[in-house]
């Protein structure tokens, strides 16, 4: 995953198992993402749904990157501007979404006593290359839980970016940003009323 650049990070669960039983879970599993990913990643939209997950985020800056690759490999000689550097700059966003997946599996067989894998082998990684795909993927993440009618309004989902955007609790999320691209709150709000782009649901490889 390139640097500096945004990408809709999604993945679903493995065969016909959820991936979240309890409210424990699914805020386990937010802990845990901070943990992992919000030191190589910004994010701009979520959603956690039963079987699959959403993500939008920005990978940050090289020079981010490469001061986490230091943090993380104390040890490694960096030649800075090399392609082996590059290389592993860019394997850094999989490794720790890698790392996430792994790790919230492990704690999850604990607790329900189960075994084996969770999530699918390999986690999806789709670049946002237009503004209008960008519009679209915010709403679409966002509206999830009603696309698949588990609930019937947006707020009454738990699990998602979108309840940060009805209150000015603190957030990681890249809140201001995501509000400034729509125009501000009122115009956010309005816009996810309206029926989402189908399409981007099936591009999608589950």
């Amino acid at each position: 995953m390139l640097p500096d650049t945004f990408y809709h990070v999604y993945t679903h669960a493995n065969g016909s198992e959820n991936l979240f039983r309890t409210d424990d879970n699914y805020g386990y599993f937010l802990k845990r993402y901070a943990h992992f990913v919000n030191s190589v990643a910004d994010t701009y939209a979520y959603c956690l749904m039963p079987n699959h997950v959403h993500f939008l985020v920005k990978v940050k800056t090289e020079e981010e990157l490469m001061l986490f690759w230091k943090e993380k490999y104390p040890g490694k000689v960096l030649e800075e501007k090399t392609l082996e550097v590059f290389e592993n700059l860019q394997g850094l966003v999989p490794q720790q979404f890698g790392n996430l997946f792994n790790g919230y599996t492990k704690a999850f067989n604990k607790v329900h006593k189960r075994k084996g894998s969770l999530f699918m082998q390999n986690f999806k990684r789709k670049p946002v290359e237009n503004d209008s795909y960008f519009t679209k993927l915010v709403h679409y993440i966002h509206a999830n839980p009603v696309h698949h009618g588990f609930v019937n309004n947006l707020s009454d989902w738990s699990w998602s970016s979108y309840q940060a955007f009805l209150f000015d609790k603190p957030t990681k999320l890249r809140r201001q940003e995501v509000l400034d691209w729509f125009g501000g709150k009122e115009d956010l709000l309005a816009l996810h009323q309206q029926p989402i782009d189908v399409k981007l649901g099936l591009e999608m490889d589950f």
